[in-house]
């Protein structure tokens, strides 16, 4: 394999410019006075280069005559750039390297609740800046993940288009959602939390695959994604992307800041606007939700005389949001006559960081408050709820020696209201609700121990005290072990559990005809995790390869799990009589070389299933996951014309089959949906004003599902189905296949090819 690559690296260096005249530079590249080996050097608009040695030395060699800009690069440095001139056989250039914030030496903070570089973090952390998402425009975040690996937005509705975000084959209500390390997308939001937040002020999005309840509580059990966003004195002066689309979307983005005293605030908006209903598979409905979002979103640094730490931000979001039959309008809201979901929301959020104003300066206060109200119809069918959520947290981070200690305690305190079974007493006509209030107080503590310059061991605990549930706890511990810069392994171990509310994180509950049994009390999910995780830097030629694989196993115990298959006209939801399974692989890889090509790509192997005891044999009996994937790749490939600025980007990902929702042993459709594959080409030109225009085109295969995805979309209010007294479909000439009107059979979104066009405006700092 390495010979391979190491023969495709070295085409690029043989072709070189034929010239009379040409020379070779020589030098030495050192840091704080010490060689370092394995840094890639090259001539910029060139596919001349080399490596250092391990005494530091490289030689270029056949270059001619004439004036380029030499760069070095390598793992955890700033990218080194000058102006060289080549006029002799010997030209003699040693560099000075400085430590830098590359992708993979940059601050993290989620694996352990403080800054720390992502190559010393014991916790295996993925980060992603919004350049990399650039390479694929989206109007919101949710959309932008599909292009990371492990990661799947799933939709979960044909009509409606909500959907959420599986981490390894977990389903979205097993990945927490935190803005600047706070659980403030959770619960009711959890469909709506990744959209409408302006990528402009976006710093980094980071992923943290497996349970991570220690430190973030509940939810937290398949992994968590920490959007964090940019300090307004990080901010640019003023900043704006927007971008259309052929199917009529338009989306903006605005930022800008500005200073008040010793204090700077940060002010940004998206807007999102999609009015052309399109019914290219012919059943009917809308392939893609009408949608009008505007969001605003507000974040002041304030000057302290102390210099220590204040930020307060808010954010709002209202969205409208429609799909059904394509003759739908409002008026027909609520009615039956003709079929839409219609989905209003509307959310604010507060957030707060406060550094106290005691000697030391590592104690943190972190405050949060939203609101989330959801007023919706499924055809004639109401769904109107009400969340609001309370967090606070104070954590004190102390060195001790070779122990660097965190201390922490936290209060949420959730509320919510709804006109389902959740909150209902009583009949429904009756209209009498009882609002669920739950606390969840805890206190967590952590001590990261460097055992030895190449071994860190961090061991965490926490104990929550839910009002409902009662006392959780929860341990975990992380070992990192690495012997030089190139070479690191992670093993990482620990606990997880989840307080489930049904009709805020499935969305099936609140959609299509299945009534909604609720056959038990159900207890809180809990999970035992180990991961283990190795990176590998591998220098060949003038080529660096980077790999980042993990093994992975979950043992879940308590699952709820929606029963389609009992009775096919009812989800039923009770915790599982056995246990659960999520294992796997997964594999990224980063290859860079001396000139600007950069190839991204990944590969996830999944095998997620139930273990349940039989009621009649009491063995165990094995399930395969609906809407799991057992292979998925992603990838990206980048280059960029150095003098004329121009970047083309080639973006895309890879799915298997998915076992899909059947709804009566008759229906006919796949029981699997085929492997299919998302693919994107983007062209953008850049220039010296900040201005970068861009075009390309999404889904190039032109990939939809197929055209039954909606079972009897022509029948949405069923009035030609037949049922029996237990609820059960009957079969008749009119509906032979037991069918009644169903959207839960989707695993992709049904729009198809598409072009684009867009620009970006950056104005300085």
């Amino acid at each position: 394999m390495k010979s391979i690559l190491l023969l495709f690296c070295w085409t690029f260096t043989l072709l070189l410019a034929q010239g009379q005249d040409k020379g070779s530079i020589f030098g030495k590249i050192v840091f704080d006075g010490e060689p370092v080996e394995f840094i890639n050097i090259g001539l910029l608009g060139t596919t001349l280069g080399s490596t250092s040695d391990s005494t530091g030395k490289f030689l270029i060699k056949n270059i001619p005559f004439g004036k380029y800009q030499i760069m070095a690069s390598g793992i955890g440095y700033e990218t080194f750039k000058e102006n060289i001139e080549v006029n002799a056989k010997f030209t003699t250039f040693n560099i000075n390297l400085e430590e830098g914030e590359t992708t993979l030496a940059e601050v993290v903070v989620s694996g352990t609740m403080k800054e720390v570089s992502k190559l010393e973090s014991p916790v295996p952390i993925e980060v992603y800046t919004p350049l990399y998402f650039q390479k694929n425009p989206t109007p919101a975040l949710f959309e932008a993940l599909q292009i990371v690996n492990g990661v799947r937005p799933q939709v979960n509705c044909s009509v409606c288009n909500t959907g959420d975000i599986h981490i390894n084959g977990m389903e979205g209500p097993y990945t927490m959602i935190l803005i600047d390390g706070m659980p403030i997308v959770s619960g009711l939001s959890t469909v709506y939390g990744l959209n409408g937040i302006p990528n402009n002020m976006v710093e980094r999005i980071e992923v943290v695959k497996g349970p991570a309840s220690t430190l973030y509580g509940s939810e937290a059990v398949g992994g968590l994604i920490n959007v964090i966003t940019k300090s307004p004195s990080k901010a640019p002066i003023f900043a704006l992307d927007l971008f259309g689309t052929t199917w009529g979307e338009i989306n903006t983005d605005l930022s800008g800041k500005f200073n008040v005293g010793k204090s700077t605030s940060m002010v940004g908006a998206n807007y999102f606007d999609y009015s052309n209903p399109i019914d290219n598979n012919g059943d009917g409905f809308t392939d893609l939700t009408n949608t009008k979002r505007i969001s605003v979103f507000n974040k002041w640094s304030f000057g302290r005389k102390s210099n220590k730490l204040a930020t307060l931000a808010g954010r709002y979001v209202y969205e409208d949001r429609w799909g059904g039959e394509m003759d739908w309008t409002p008026e027909y809201r609520g009615g039956v006559e003709i079929y839409g979901e219609s989905i209003y929301t509307e959310r604010f959020e507060l957030l707060g960081n406060y550094q106290l104003p005691i000697n030391t300066k590592n104690m943190m206060l972190s405050v949060s408050l939203n609101s989330h109200y959801q007023n919706s119809v499924y055809g004639d069918v109401p769904y109107l709820a009400d969340q609001k959520i309370a967090f606070g947290q104070l954590i004190w981070d102390k060195k001790i020696g070779n122990h660097d200690l965190l201390f922490g305690g936290a209060m949420r305190y959730i509320y919510y209201d709804d006109n389902t079974p959740a909150t209902r007493i009583g009949e429904e006509n009756e209209r009498t609700n009882n609002p669920e209030s739950t606390y969840l107080p805890g206190i967590f503590v952590q001590d990261e121990i460097t055992v030895s310059p190449v071994t860190k061991l961090l061991l965490g605990m926490r104990y929550d005290h839910n009002s409902e549930h009662g006392n959780i706890f929860t341990p975990r511990f992380n070992l990192k072990w690495a012997p030089n810069r190139n070479n690191i392994l992670r093993l990482s171990g620990g606990t997880g559990y989840r307080v489930v509310n049904l009709f805020t994180e499935d969305h099936a509950a609140t959609t299509g005809t299945r009534e909604v049994i609720i056959s038990e009390k159900l207890r809180p999910e809990q999970s035992i995790n180990v991961n283990l995780n190795y990176q590998k830097f591998v220098h060949i030629g003038s080529c660096i390869l980077s790999l980042d694989a993990s093994l992975f196993h979950t043992r879940f115990f308590n699952k709820i799990i929606p029963d389609y298959d009992t009775n096919p006209s009812e989800i039923i939801y009770s915790n599982l009589n056995g246990h659960a399974i999520s294992q796997g692989f997964t594999l990224n890889t980063d290859l860079s070389f001396s000139f600007p090509l950069v190839i991204n790509a990944g590969i996830t192997l999944l095998d997620v299933y139930t273990m349940e005891e039989d009621e009649t044999t009491r063995k165990l009996k094995k399930e395969e996951q609906y809407l799991t994937e057992r292979a998925s790749g992603t990838w990206t490939v980048s280059y960029t014309f150095d003098k004329s600025k121009i970047s083309l980007d080639y973006t895309g990902n890879i799915y298997g089959s998915m076992k899909l929702p059947l709804i009566s042993e008759w229906d006919d459709r796949a029981p699997y949906s085929p492997t299919y594959s998302i693919q994107n080409i983007k062209i953008s030109k850049a220039f010296k004003n900040g201005l970068t225009i861009y075009g390309g085109v999404k889904n190039l295969l032109n990939f939809t599902p197929a055209k039954n995805s909606i079972a009897r979309p022509w029948d949405p209010f069923d009035r030609m189905v037949e049922f029996d007294n237990d609820g059960n479909v009957i079969r008749t000439p009119e509906n032979p296949r037991a069918l009644f009107f169903d959207p839960a059979y989707v695993y992709t979104s049904n729009q198809g090819i598409r072009g684009f066009i867009g620009l970006n405006f950056i104005l300085g700092n």
